[in-house]
C-alpha cells in the first residue's frame, strides 16, 4: 500500500508484524536507545529500522544505523531524505535521494476512530466540517483519524526543511478521495505559518496522498525541490 503514496523515485518499504524484520537486528548505536524498552517497543524500533535499511539496499546504499536527532527526527545516511512510522503490527519507511526532493515524511495509523476529545484539540473547525461531510458519503472510512495522520506526515516533511516545531492549528488539510473511490485520494496542506524556502522560493501549500485498508490509514507528503514552491510576492 505505501509504494503508491510516492513517486517512482522514492523507495517505500513496508512489514506487518509476521514479517521477519521485526526481528531485525540492530546496531550497537540504535540498541542504546532501547536497551531498556519493553519487547513491544523495542520490536517496532528494529522493524521500522529493518524497513529503512532495505530501502537503503534498493537505493543502492550500505545499510547504516538510524538514530534519533533533534526532536527524535531519523538521522539518515549523506545524501538521502526519508520518513519512517510504525502503529500497532504495521511499519513503514520511505527513503530517496536527496537530489530527487526536497523533503517527505510517510505516517501510517490503525484504522479506527480517534480517542474521544482528540478531535477538537487537533482540527480546524474548517478541517471538522469537511470531515463530516466525507462521513457522510462514506461512513466505513474513519477521516478523522486519516487527517490526522496526514497532520503527522506534513509535521514529519516541514521538519527537517525547517527545524521548528509545527503545531496541528498551524496547517488546514483538504483530504481529496480519487473518483468514485473512498480508499485512495490526494491531500492538500495550506501552511497558516510562514513556510520554508524551497529552490529559493517560500512554500505554503505541501500535497500529498493517502490509503485507506481494513487494518491501516496511510499518508505521504512529498516536497519537490522548486516545482511545487510558490513564487515569491
Amino acid at each position: 500500500m505505501i509504494e503508491e503514496l510516492f513517486p517512482e523515485s522514492v523507495v517505500a518499504v513496508e512489514a506487518h508484524s509476521d514479517d521477519p524484520l521485526w526481528d531485525a537486528p540492530l546496531f550497537p548505536a540504535e540498541e542504546a536507545l532501547v536497551e531498556r524498552a519493553v519487547t513491544k517497543r523495542r520490536r517496532e524500533f528494529a522493524a521500522v529500522r529493518g524497513c529503512a535499511r532495505s530501502a537503503m539496499e534498493k537505493l543502492g546504499v550500505p545499510p547504516q544505523a538510524v538514530v534519533s536527532g533533534e526532536r527524535g527526527a531519523p538521522q539518515w545516511p549523506a545524501g538521502l531524505v526519508g520518513s519512517m512510522t510504525h502503529c500497532a503490527d504495521y511499519c513503514a519507511a520511505a527513503l530517496v535521494r536527496a537530489a530527487d526532493l526536497a523533503s517527505l515524511g510517510v505516517d501510517a495509523e490503525p484504522h479506527g476512530p480517534l480517542p474521544e476529545g482528540v478531535g477538537p484539540s487537533v482540527f480546524l473547525p474548517a478541517e471538522s466540517a469537511r470531515l463530516d461531510r466525507l462521513a457522510a458519503r462514506w461512513p466505513a472510512v474513519h477521516w478523522d483519524r486519516l487527517l490526522f495522520s496526514a497532520k503527522e506526515s506534513v509535521y514529519k516533511a516541514w521538519f527537517p526543511l525547517t527545524r521548528k516545531w509545527l503545531d496541528f492549528s498551524e496547517a488546514d488539510i483538504t483530504l481529496l478521495p480519487d473518483t468514485g473511490r473512498a480508499s485512495r485520494g490526494t491531500l492538500r496542506a495550506e501552511l497558516l505559518v510562514p513556510g520554508p524556502v524551497v529552490g529559493g522560493r517560500p512554500l505554503q501549500v505541501f500535497e500529498g496522498r493517502w490509503a485507506v485498508s481494513d487494518e491501516v490509514v496511510a499518508t505521504s507528503v512529498v516536497i519537490p525541490h522548486t516545482s511545487a514552491a510558490a513564487p515569491s510576492p
